[in-house]
């Protein structure tokens, strides 16, 4: 280990902390914070900065010491330290720091990537969804993730968790206009669908989701604008039996990502 930290009045504590617990840092370093080791060792190795140890974690796993790349800079710092700098009520023992990757739009429909399938969200606010969009995202095939600026923030501690490692492998990006990176996407020939429960709108398993698509979602509980939705070619929903209105954002997501998945398979 490179360096021991016992006090948490040292100012390299005082700069994870606040990589941890703030979306303004993480934007301005363009890092992000990864707890835990099962997303650890899923970490791609050429975006790892630093890693921060428990002295208890350690000890326990030296395999994890010997595994850290040369020229990376590593911290051990004292288990009451580290319970401070976690983001967990039962921190793990190990943090590291991830340089953030950037993505554009071109890579997210790239000709090498296959057919775009797209997932746009505007103004989703809960952590849990956005990591559980991220996850199923990848099990979907989804080429790329926008948000919209007001979104949460996609590096949160919790989004991250919650993608249980997507978040290294599914492209996206924050988008400073959503609107217009939908007309951009239009304009590359394609074709969005806005998850809305108007009743002009069309059922999910109707729309031929062979051709380059975007799955367009809501905040969770205003849903789509109306300016977002007049920028979508169609609505669709999901039907539903029984007194419910409607599902939440990431199930919703998650449903009409995987279906356009088989229908997409049905014809390979």
């Amino acid at each position: 280990m490179n360096i021991e930290i016992t006090s948490m009045k040292n100012p390299r504590i005082k700069e994870i902390t606040e990589l941890v617990s703030r979306a303004s840092a993480r934007k301005k370093r363009q890092l992000y914070p990864v707890e835990g080791i099962k997303m650890f060792v899923e970490i791609p190795k050429e975006d790892l900065c630093e890693v921060w140890m428990s002295e208890h974690f350690a000890k326990e796993h030296p395999e994890i010491v010997k595994e850290i790349p040369s020229g990376v800079s590593s911290f051990l710092v004292s288990d009451p330290v580290f319970a401070k700098i976690s983001d967990t009520q039962t921190p793990q023992g190990i943090l590291a720091v991830v340089r953030q990757k950037v993505y554009t739009t071109a890579d997210m429909i790239a000709k090498d990537r296959g057919t775009p399938l797209l997932i746009l969200l505007e103004n989703l606010q809960d952590p849990g969804n956005l990591g559980t969009i991220l996850r199923s995202s990848e099990g979907a095939g989804v080429t790329g993730v926008i948000l919209s600026a007001d979104s949460v923030d996609p590096y949160n501690p919790k989004v991250i968790r919650s993608t249980m490692g997507a978040i290294f492998r599914v492209p996206h990006l924050i988008s400073e206009d959503l609107q217009k990176t939908a007309e951009e996407l239009k304009a590359a020939g394609v074709r969005i669908y806005a998850a809305h429960l108007d009743a002009g709108s069309k059922s999910y398993d109707t729309v031929d989701w062979n051709e380059p698509s975007a799955i367009l979602i809501g905040n969770e509980s205003k849903g789509l604008t109306e300016a977002m939705t007049a920028a979508a070619d169609e609505k669709v929903h999901i039907p539903m039996l029984g007194k419910v209105e409607s599902l939440n954002a990431a199930v919703a997501a998650s449903l009409i990502a995987f279906e356009a998945a088989r229908v997409r398979r049905s014809v390979d």
